[in-house]
């Protein structure tokens, strides 16, 4: 899977949010991260027509999260700001076809599809702010394999 700097940049302003609790402008949450102010103002535009963040008018003025961080897992993000979480040549697993040798490709495709739930569907903003994530998420990065590049 690839994260595009999009959703990084999304997920990185969100967590900036849930850990604050004030409205902030996305050109301070492109300063605190580093990252492109005008980009970041679209993204959170993207996150705004989502109803991940609302926005506010005004000196005190900025977005804030729409709903409470414990609420708003890393998966509605990625999936607001990139799509589906996994698809195969534009497809969702599940409507992909194989014949011959690679009749049960489909089955690895849905399976990388539930890995990837299995994660990011229950990780939420809260826990990654906390430092608190899952067990089966610590479990999986305690793993010194799962830091090696491949």
């Amino acid at each position: 899977m690839q994260i595009p700097a999009k959703a990084d940049y999304g997920v990185r302003a969100l967590l900036i949010l849930a850990s604050s609790g004030e409205p902030r402008t996305a050109e301070a949450l492109a300063g605190e991260q580093g990252l492109p102010p005008r980009f970041l103002g679209a993204i959170m535009n993207d996150l705004r027509r989502s109803g991940l963040v609302a926005s506010q008018r005004g000196a005190e003025g900025g977005y804030r999260l729409a709903r409470p961080a414990n609420q708003i897992s890393i998966a509605e993000v990625l999936r607001a700001l990139a799509g589906p979480l996994a698809e195969v040549r534009g497809l969702r697993p599940e409507d992909t076809t194989y014949d011959g040798a690679a009749a049960n490709l489909q089955e690895v495709w849905v399976a990388v599809r539930a890995a990837l739930r299995g994660v990011l569907d229950n990780v939420t903003l809260a826990d990654v702010v906390a430092g608190k994530l899952p067990k089966h998420v610590t479990d999986m990065t305690s793993d010194p394999q799962a830091w090696l590049p491949r």
